[in-house]
């Protein structure tokens, strides 16, 4: 098992004007495995670029990779962009840690994040307190650099306007 290690990172820049948020610690969490299917999504997050399989079949975008369309059995996929935002559908506290976590980072939230592509996507929500994170929630992705150059896609809340 391959884990990231808990030395300081930055998000992807803010919009205050000065191009950088805060460093936020790194969290100590279990490093995917790239796979075949998955591999144009792991490449794409070295540029932190949030990429998801299309249908050319019914031009839907699907969420997870996978070798047939759910919606119409298509074989066929394009890697295309996604816009980074999304909204919190639901969202979970937990208090254990999960696989490859480091019980002193404490309790984390886990989030299931409606994108305007028409997909959900299982990710964490940092960058703000637990107990703030709500459904319906406006987010946007950030990344945690992961040991070999990848970038673990997360969110945190979208800044007002």
């Amino acid at each position: 098992m391959t884990t990231s290690d808990p030395s300081p990172t930055k998000p992807s820049p803010g919009d205050d004007g000065t191009g950088e948020l805060p460093a936020l610690p790194r969290r100590k969490v279990f490093e995917p495995q790239s796979s075949t299917l998955s591999g144009p999504f792991w490449e794409a997050t070295r540029e932190r670029q949030l990429v998801l399989p299309w249908c050319t079949g019914c031009e839907r975008a699907v969420w997870f990779p996978r070798e047939v369309c759910p919606n119409c059995r298509g074989t066929s996929f394009d890697w295309r962009p996604a816009s980074g935002a999304g909204e919190v559908h639901a969202v979970s506290v937990h208090h254990q840690p999960g696989l490859g976590r480091d019980p002193a980072d404490g309790p984390y939230a886990v989030a299931l994040v409606q994108l305007p592509e028409g997909v959900r996507m299982m990710s964490n929500i940092v960058g703000c307190a637990l107990e703030d994170i709500t459904v319906g929630m406006p987010v946007r992705v950030t990344w945690m650099p992961l040991s070999d150059g990848r970038h673990l896609p997360q969110f945190e809340p979208e800044p007002a306007v």
